[in-house]
């Protein structure tokens, strides 16, 4: 061979080797891409019934039929132990209806994929929380604010008797009322002494003797090892069973609008299909999320013709194309006004807030 040759194929080989090792290491970045969406007034089969059981059970309180779909929208998102490739990344960038971030933006920098499984289920945990206390006082339904349990330190005096969500009524005899009346409770206390507690525990009242340890990081302030939070008190019971394994916050907004729903009378949607997203507070108001314009793609493949968008999220959408009618809210009061008007006027009703 002459030189030129051999330059040639050593150049090729080069090449060659370079797109092979660029193809398999990873780059430090994830993808969001649209996922499915699931109705909330569907049902689940988990127990082997042909028939499936309701996503969202209600009990306890009166509740009417419902008409239509009210989808909540997911997104596929690279798992925290997968690694992204070049070629990967650089085809979510330039086809339509995906995205890529920076990893470090999702998950935090050593996150396992067990760890962040954990994270995204406590997320799901307390938007079903948020969205039940929420719906309930848009219905007008009594809620009544206590300090609860939200987590109890193992090896303290307080673990294996007192339990997370936990709803605190009293210690040592004295009503509680807000959070900070709990800790000074416990300080009239020697350490050592017992503390008697009374909690309502899954809706009943329980009673409770833990003695106090002394503080870690103050010698001498009894303790008794759990922190509280503020929680909630009613009557209805309220659960959730989405068939598989559905984590994050989004689902909020959605959650609380089916919950509505089911427990006033006359229905949201007149027979609509209708998806949405959004976190939800206590207080009803609805939270931005990531991978809307993904959610919103998912959401008309799936056949939806209105979409709610939180009003934090509608800068995200500049450019997106789409045949639904894109409403924008901000509180879950808001989101039920709209139905009413869609209802009543059409999703193209003039007045309707929009993106």
């Amino acid at each position: 061979m002459t030189r030129q040759t051999w330059t040639a194929l050593v150049a090729a080989l080069s090449f060659v080797a370079l797109a092979a090792l660029l193809a398999v290491i990873g780059v430090p970045y994830v993808t969001w891409s649209p996922s499915g969406v699931h109705d909330v007034f569907g049902t689940v089969d988990t127990k082997g019934n042909s028939a499936g059981e309701p996503m969202i059970q209600v009990s306890g309180i009166a509740t009417y039929p419902t008409t239509g779909q009210l989808d909540l929208t997911t997104v596929a998102v690279t798992s925290a132990d997968a690694r992204l490739s070049l070629p990967e990344a650089l085809a979510a960038y330039w086809l339509p209806h995906r995205d890529v971030l920076p990893r470090d933006s999702v998950y935090p920098p050593g996150t396992t994929e067990d760890q962040a499984v954990e994270r995204e289920a406590d997320q799901m945990s307390d938007s079903q929380d948020n969205a039940v206390v929420a719906a309930l006082r848009e219905a007008g339904q009594p809620v009544t604010e206590m300090p609860v349990i939200t987590a109890v330190t193992v090896g303290a005096p307080a673990h294996g008797k007192l339990q997370p969500g936990d709803l605190i009524v009293s210690v040592g005899g004295t009503k509680i009322a807000q959070v900070a009346d709990v800790g000074a409770a416990i300080r009239k206390y020697e350490v050592g002494e017992q503390v008697p507690f009374v909690v309502l525990r899954q809706g009943e009242r329980t009673e409770v003797e833990v003695s106090t340890a002394s503080s870690s990081a103050q010698a001498g302030v009894p303790v008794v090892g759990i922190t509280v939070g503020t929680g909630y008190s009613y009557e209805p019971t309220i659960s959730f069973d989405l068939g598989e394994q559905l984590g994050g916050p989004s689902a909020g907004l959605v959650f609380a609008l089916a919950i509505y729903d089911k427990i006033t009378p006359g229905g949201l949607l007149d027979g609509r299909h209708v998806a949405g997203t959004g976190t939800i507070d206590a207080n009803g108001v609805a939270g931005p999320i990531g991978g809307i314009q993904q959610k919103i793609a998912g959401a008309q493949r799936a056949g939806a013709t209105v979409f709610l968008v939180p009003a934090a999220n509608c800068d995200d959408l500049a450019g997106v194309q789409t045949d639904l009618s894109l409403v924008k809210v901000r509180t879950l009061h808001e989101a039920v006004a709209a139905l009413q008007k869609i209802d009543q006027d059409g999703p193209d009703a003039a007045g309707l807030p929009r993106c």
